[in-house]
C-alpha cells in the first residue's frame, strides 16, 4: 500500500478527520526525516509504510487527548509525537525539547521546511528547561520510565498540567507525592497488533 493511502486508511479506521493539507505535510515530514536519517540516525525504522503507522498513527492516536496548550514534549527525538500533533492543531503552541543536538538541529530545519509556525525547538535536558510560563500538557512517547518522567518534570507541573505518557505495556508509577489522579486508556492505532496505552497523571 502507498503510504499516502496508508495514512489516510488508518485516520479513517481511528475515526480522526484530517485535511488532504495535513495529511500531506505529515508525509512531507516523513520524507524528510527519512532523508536525515541517513546521516543522524533519528529513527530505527527506515521503511516507509512502518513509518507511517509507527510513527504518524501512533503519535496521532493521543490527538483527542490535547485540549490545552501549551503542550512540551519531552525526549521527543525526531519530533514524536510533537510534530505530528503540532501540525494538526496549529492552533496550540508546542514546545519540543530534546538533549540530543543533532535531533534539535533536525527538529528545526523540519520546523523551517514544513511551515510549523506553532512550534519551538528547545535543546536542554529536562530538569534545566525553564520556561518562565505554565505547562499546560507534558507529552513523551519512549523517553523513561513513569517515576522518571515524574521526576524529572516535577519543577514544570502546576495544578492544571497533565502528563501525557505513551507507553507500551500499561505502566503505573509507584506515585510520588502529590500525584494521585492515575488514569490509563487504551489506544487504538490501526495496524499496529502491540499494546498502546496512554497514562494520564495530574496532581491530587
Amino acid at each position: 500500500m502507498q503510504p499516502a493511502e496508508r495514512l489516510k486508511q488508518g485516520l479513517a479506521q481511528m475515526q480522526l478527520d484530517l485535511s488532504d493539507e495535513i495529511q500531506a505535510k505529515l508525509l512531507a515530514y516523513l520524507l524528510l526525516m527519512q532523508k536525515w536519517n541517513k546521516a543522524y540516525n533519528l529513527t530505527a525504522i527506515r521503511d516507509l509504510d512502518q513509518m507511517v503507522i509507527r510513527h504518524l498513527l501512533d503519535s496521532l492516536s493521543i490527538l483527542p487527548f490535547i485540549t490545552e496548550s501549551p503542550i512540551l514534549d519531552v525526549g521527543t527525538g525526531a519530533g514524536l509525537p510533537g510534530i505530528p500533533l503540532a501540525l494538526c492543531l496549529t492552533d496550540k503552541k508546542f514546545i519540543l525539547l530534546d538533549s540530543n543536538s543533532k535531533k534539535t538541529r533536525f527538529l528545526t530545519q523540519a520546523k523551517i521546511e514544513l511551515g510549523i509556525d506553532n512550534m519551538e525547538v528547545i535543546h536542554s535536558r529536562i530538569e534545566d528547561y525553564q520556561p518562565g510560563f505554565g505547562i499546560e500538557i507534558i507529552t513523551c512517547r519512549a523517553f523513561a520510565a513513569l517515576n522518571t518522567i515524574l521526576d524529572s518534570t516535577q519543577h514544570l507541573v502546576t495544578s492544571t498540567t497533565r502528563i501525557l505518557a505513551m507507553k507500551g505495556k500499561e505502566e503505573i508509577p509507584s506515585l510520588l507525592t502529590g500525584f494521585e489522579q492515575v488514569i490509563s486508556h487504551d489506544l487504538n492505532v490501526a495496524w499496529l497488533d502491540e499494546e498502546r496505552h496512554l497514562i494520564e497523571i495530574k496532581k491530587s
